[in-house]
């Protein structure tokens, strides 16, 4: 079960625009060191998704974003560019029901009827034309595509993270974890270090962590590298194609779908991510969407090369 649906747009997707850098895109980014440590897990949580087993993976130094990157810093981009996201050029995108005031007057996606196909619906309308970032520009940006968050990231002098780059970050230092925070679980009261769902999934979110949406990307206590919203909040891509590492028959099926339509990794889970549905806001669950795909839960952050 995934909580992640693709666009599937006929259109097909063209290679992202690659911009040269702008000298005034400035993010408040940390340098790590790099090393060598044990990606993924041995807990055979959702092993369907290749996050089992742990193995060891060995990296460069590297600088990340110690946030997702907002909308306000993304319309920066637009203004200074004037690029067309994917969401725009299509005029829809994915939007989660419990978002909407009015979500039965949008037909919803069959098997997965949370998530709603919005006419008009993007990074700067989240829930549709009659919605606008007001009191949400530090908020992660959202109903950006993996071209999106490529085209920006060329634009910041950045890249989007590889898979074990994100993980080795999200561990904030310690050797082995299941959350950004340690192996405690998060709670729907009392303990609640991070933005996902609380209460019943699809119908009934408490939002006892004190948000139902996305909260600002800087929000929550930061991992031991100083890095906010490693889990939770919004869903974010990576550079990596997806692939499973297995040999078994139904591995060897989804890796040759993920290979048709060029998906790509997301990591960290989302602000509607619950452990009775979605036990994927821990730091070796991953899942993919498709290059072009555009939803609500769904943002990025940048990392950058550093001189060694």
């Amino acid at each position: 079960m995934t909580c992640c649906p693709s666009s599937a747009r006929p259109q097909g997707s063209p290679d992202p625009i690659r911009f040269a850098p702008a000298q005034r895109d400035l993010s408040d980014r940390v340098t790590l060191p790099g090393g060598s440590f044990r990606m993924g897990t041995d807990d055979k949580i959702l092993p369907q998704d290749g996050e089992y087993p742990a193995r060891k993976t060995r990296l460069r130094p590297f600088a990340i974003d110690s946030c997702a990157v907002t909308a306000a810093r993304f319309a920066r981009f637009i203004d200074d560019t004037g690029y067309t996201t994917d969401a725009e050029s299509f005029g829809w995108s994915f939007v989660f029901h419990g978002l909407m005031d009015r979500p039965e007057d949008h037909e919803p996606l069959a098997g997965l009827e949370w998530w709603r196909k919005v006419d008009g619906a993007c990074w700067r309308t989240p829930e549709g034309p009659a919605t606008d970032l007001e009191g949400r520009e530090e908020h992660p940006v959202t109903h950006v595509s993996w071209r999106d968050a490529t085209a920006f990231a060329s634009w910041a002098g950045g890249r989007l993270p590889t898979e074990a780059e994100w993980e080795f970050a999200a561990l904030g230092g310690r050797e082995t974890a299941r959350y950004p925070w340690g192996d405690e679980d998060p709670q729907d009261t009392g303990f609640l270090p991070c933005n996902i769902w609380q209460g019943r999934f699809p119908d009934h979110n408490t939002g006892a962590d004190g948000y139902r949406g996305t909260a600002p990307a800087c929000s929550f206590a930061p991992n031991g590298y100083g890095l906010y919203n490693m889990v939770g909040n919004t869903w974010e891509w990576t550079a990596d194609r997806f692939r499973i590492r297995s040999v078994a028959k139904a591995a060897k099926i989804r890796n040759a779908e993920a290979a048709r339509t060029d998906a790509r990794t997301v990591k960290g889970g989302s602000f509607i991510c619950h452990r009775s549905y979605c036990y994927r806001y821990r730091i070796a669950a991953r899942s993919s969407n498709t290059p072009d795909t555009t939803l609500s839960h769904t943002g990025f952050r940048l990392c950058y090369d550093v001189r060694t």
